[in-house]
């Protein structure tokens, strides 16, 4: 395949109908602009030379905010797509870490190799495949094994190769290269890297730079401008949309809101294709979201279950009190 798993189109499923109190809860677009920003997210283009962190700590200085989060580290001299939560919205980059990645590489090859070759073994490495992270990395250095979903040869240029590469997230790039050159028999480094896509993050009209996020916050602070700022801040809404969707009554928002597992009588509509052990974005009828969890039955027979668990929480985003309680405590 050559899309990312988040990317599997997916049906809406009607388990039942109901209406939406207009007096609790908000759509995020009618959010004050300090809440907008405060459960929001920036679809960053990281520039080569500063980390990850420095990025992230520069955007808490431009908004003044105390709290922000990215989502999938990138190296110093790695460039591209780099999703920051902001606030509250940092309770989201959970969801992200796992989300599959895209990058597009230029591999320099140390002999010429034939096209049809290269392709050959682009091919084989199209499966799951073993890493040991570098000694340079962070992490633990403990043989992983990662899923390369697509590898497509984009051009090639005598020693020079540029392919786009779609993966699990923790694939190591730069070891992906370095294994292809063995098996090419010609040895490989990686020249320069850009990361295109990060879960429902992509490298399009929605992706900013740290100098338009300074001007949207000038034109904010100095104008009394918001609209700058919400076409460039996405919110939190977006940074789960990756997930399969379940929509739940007003009168169970609440019991998420505490902690509580959602049961099957609170569901009202879902996406098709989940499976036991998914994660999975539960939202409002406003479209706000409440929490994401793990599913506890597949899509077919959640649309069918009267009773039962239908998903644990993991990390809620939503106040409790948002909506009015629509349970009651055990005495």
């Amino acid at each position: 395949m050559s899309f990312l798993p988040s990317e599997i189109k997916r049906e809406n499923l009607i388990k039942s109908e109901d209406t939406t109190d207009e007096r609790s809860g908000k759509r995020p677009a009618d959010r004050s602009i300090r809440e907008y920003i405060m459960k929001g997210a920036v679809n960053l283009d990281k520039p080569a030379g500063p980390t990850s962190h420095e990025v992230t700590s520069w955007v808490k200085k431009i908004l003044e905010i105390k709290k922000a989060g990215h989502s999938g580290t990138l190296d110093p001299n790695v460039t591209g797509l780099l999703p920051i939560m902001l606030g509250e919205a940092t309770k989201a980059v959970d969801a992200l870490l796992t989300a599959g990645k895209e990058y597009v590489c230029l591999m320099k090859l140390h002999a010429e190799v034939p096209e049809k070759e290269i392709k050959r073994v682009l091919n084989e490495f199209t499966a799951e495949i073993y890493q040991k992270p570098s000694i340079k990395s962070a992490v633990k250095r403990e043989t992983r094994i990662r899923s390369i979903y697509y590898l497509e040869l984009l051009e090639i240029d005598k020693k020079n190769v540029l392919f786009k590469a779609g993966c699990e997230a923790g694939t190591y790039i730069r070891k992906l290269c370095h294994d292809i050159g063995l098996a090419l028999g010609t040895g490989a480094h990686m020249q320069e890297l850009r990361r295109a896509k990060s879960g429902p993050f992509r490298e399009d009209e929605t992706m900013v730079t740290l100098h338009d996020l300074k001007d949207a916050s000038i034109e904010w602070k100095e104008n009394n401008s918001e609209e700058l700022l919400r076409k460039i801040i996405l919110p939190i809404e977006f940074a789960i949309s990756h997930l399969p969707k379940i929509v739940i009554r007003d009168n169970a928002v609440d019991a998420i809101c505490h902690g509580a597992e959602l049961a099957a009588p609170g569901v009202l509509t879902l996406e098709s294709g989940i499976e036991k052990g998914d994660l999975v974005a539960i939202f409002t009828l406003k479209g706000e979201a409440v929490s994401f969890g793990q599913t506890q039955m597949k899509s077919i027979e959640i649309l069918k279950a009267a009773t039962g668990i239908v998903a644990t929480t993991h990390r809620v985003f939503m106040e409790p009190g948002t909506y009015p309680k629509g349970w009651k405590a055990k005495e």
